[in-house]
């Protein structure tokens, strides 16, 4: 035998190839379904628009989403001559990201067409497709997108603010807002002694003869310290404010704003998150002092919005990863797909993505119906506190339960699942984690009878097409009715609440098949604690083929 021939070891089998690119959109029938669920006759060139960004993000932005998550951004506080610069350098991909995402309307789609029925669904669907290619790229895209209500009510603001928003593109140059071609927005609200407790912030904010403000301070996070303006919090005589803070001020000067650091995350590594000291920065008061949190409100709904968005696209790339890799690799006798207990934990992924998808566009709906349905208005302010805890919280289970269908390789760096593993905690961490979403959902329920009244309306319109739903929903009702201790079960009501809603409305899109089995299964307490443990008469192949892509290479 030939020294070749003997040691001749490195024969690849029984390994799948590397899941090859596909159109996000085109070949995603959960996509699909969910937002013609809620968009009554889309045009023409809308399906047309999803489909090139689906494109676009299934080829070249995935290949971008791993280079710029090898490539953490830089700070450069200084330049060479020791001038304070404060700079953040990223890498070639994360332009390519933003440039791309911002040119399919990633960042202003709602705002463009807000006569358009199902705007912010479509503009749901084109970031699900984003946060798919690359989870950090969508902080800044999601703050751009969510600081308009707040930018429209400035007095005196110069009108570019909002304009070079809503129809600006992408530019990463460091110029005065007036001169550029399009602009981006970051937030900072948070300080070290309040977190969520915004109230407790400590910077100041001190008229100026101009009407400007004075701005001196700490920021513990200061999301995408490269945007344009950040919308932040400060005292004012009269109480909170929220003010627009730019970065590079009318004559071509840094603000007075200081970055400390980045932050070291766990995951988001694309993105740059920062602490900063603002030491006599410029800033413009949006709304009136005193009245900061109210304004900043339908920002953080429309953060909390994309927070559902993102986690539920996280786990359809997850599983999309996991059923390519179990239909292509062998296992004591067969195929991974072909075992039964495969198919029970491919099955039960499936089920949890339709449903969270399903909760996320209706949520869409109800934030795009709300300038003139008070009714859906009022189901978007608790709707949105409600999916935002459940699917978040769900997420990190989810995409570990897919790095187990691939094993050892689902958890090597090589591969897309750690990173989406990463970056699952996050969204139940920002824009509120879970106690504060339970709170504002009982604030809500005591508050506002009016969404009360709707997100019941919803729970009761599929009442009478499954057992294992109506019992839930009288179990729930009594629930509700016991007052006393409320609070310390509001986590268990707010997970009971979201999946009522995720059985209504797949009982309510007549998918049979997923429909009761859901039902039965979540709501009739016929499975474990662990995913994959639906009952063994589950219809699994059924709802496996319902799922998957529908590109004949996939």
């Amino acid at each position: 035998m030939s020294a070749p021939t003997l040691f001749n070891t490195h024969v690849v089998e029984n390994q799948p190839l590397p899941l090859p690119a596909y159109n996000l959109w085109q070949d995603d029938p959960l996509l699909k379904c969910a937002v013609m669920a809620n968009v009554t006759s889309p045009h023409a060139d809308v399906a047309l628009q999803l489909d090139v960004f689906g494109q676009v993000a299934g080829f070249e932005l995935m290949e971008h989403g791993e280079l710029a998550n090898k490539n953490k951004p830089e700070f450069h506080p200084f330049d060479r001559y020791g001038r304070r610069i404060d700079d953040v350098a990223f890498h070639p991909s994360y332009h390519a990201l933003m440039s791309a995402a911002m040119q399919g309307n990633v960042h202003n789609y709602s705002w463009q067409n807000e006569s358009q029925q199902g705007a912010h669904v479509i503009r749901a669907a084109l970031i699900f497709m984003q946060y798919q290619a690359d989870a950090g790229t969508t902080c800044p895209l999601t703050m751009t997108h969510a600081a308009i209500p707040a930018l429209r009510q400035a007095k005196g603001l110069p009108d570019y603010w909002v304009n070079k928003v809503v129809h600006g593109q992408y530019d990463d140059r460091t110029l005065p807002a007036e001169h550029k071609h399009g602009l981006s927005i970051g937030m900072g609200m948070t300080e070290k002694q309040g977190g969520s407790d915004v109230r407790r912030n400590t910077t100041t904010a001190t008229k100026q003869e101009d009407g400007s403000y004075r701005i001196v301070g700490h920021k513990f996070f200061f999301s995408a310290p490269m945007c344009d303006g950040h919308l932040i919090l400060a005292q004012t005589g009269a109480g909170l404010g929220c003010f627009l803070l730019p970065r590079v001020m009318p004559d071509g000067t840094l603000n007075e704003v200081r970055i400390q650091r980045l932050k070291d995350k766990l995951g988001d590594w694309s993105n740059a998150s920062s602490e900063v000291e603002f030491q006599g920065a410029t800033a413009y008061l949006i709304g009136e002092e005193g009245r900061g949190v109210r304004v900043i409100i339908d920002m953080v709904s429309l953060t909390r919005l994309d927070c559902m968005i993102g986690s539920s696209a996280s786990m359809r790339q997850a599983l999309v990863q996991a059923y390519h890799h179990v239909s292509n690799r062998e296992a004591f006798g067969a195929t991974l797909i072909d075992q039964p207990l495969m198919q029970n934990v491919i099955a039960d992924l499936t089920l949890e993505c339709t449903a969270s998808l399903a909760l996320t566009m209706r949520v869409a709906r109800a934030v795009d119906a709300s300038k003139t349905n008070p009714k859906e208005a009022a189901l978007a302010r608790i709707a949105t506190a409600i999916g935002k805890y459940w699917i978040c919280k769900r997420t990190p289970a989810f995409i570990n339960e897919a790095q187990e269908c691939l094993g050892g390789i689902g958890y090597v760096e090589e591969n897309i699942l750690p990173r989406l593993y990463r970056q699952a905690p996050l969204n139940s961490i920002w824009e509120g984690s879970g106690n504060v979403q339970c709170l504002d959902v009982l604030r809500a329920l005591h508050k506002e009878p009016e969404s009360k009244a709707a997100l019941f309306d919803l729970l009761h319109s599929a009442k009478g097409r499954n057992a294992c739903y109506d019992n839930h929903l009288q179990s729930l009702l009594d629930a509700f009715e016991d007052t006393a201790t409320l609070e310390i079960r509001s986590r268990l009501i707010t997970e009971h609440t979201a999946i009522a809603m995720q059985g209504a409305l797949l009982l309510n899109e007549s998918d049979s098949v997923m429909a009761n089995t859901f039902c039965e299964a979540r709501l009739g307490k016929q499975q474990g604690l662990a995913f994959g443990t639906l009952p063994a008469n589950a219809p699994f192949l059924d709802i496996i083929k319902k799922g998957m892509l529908s590109s004949s290479n996939n």
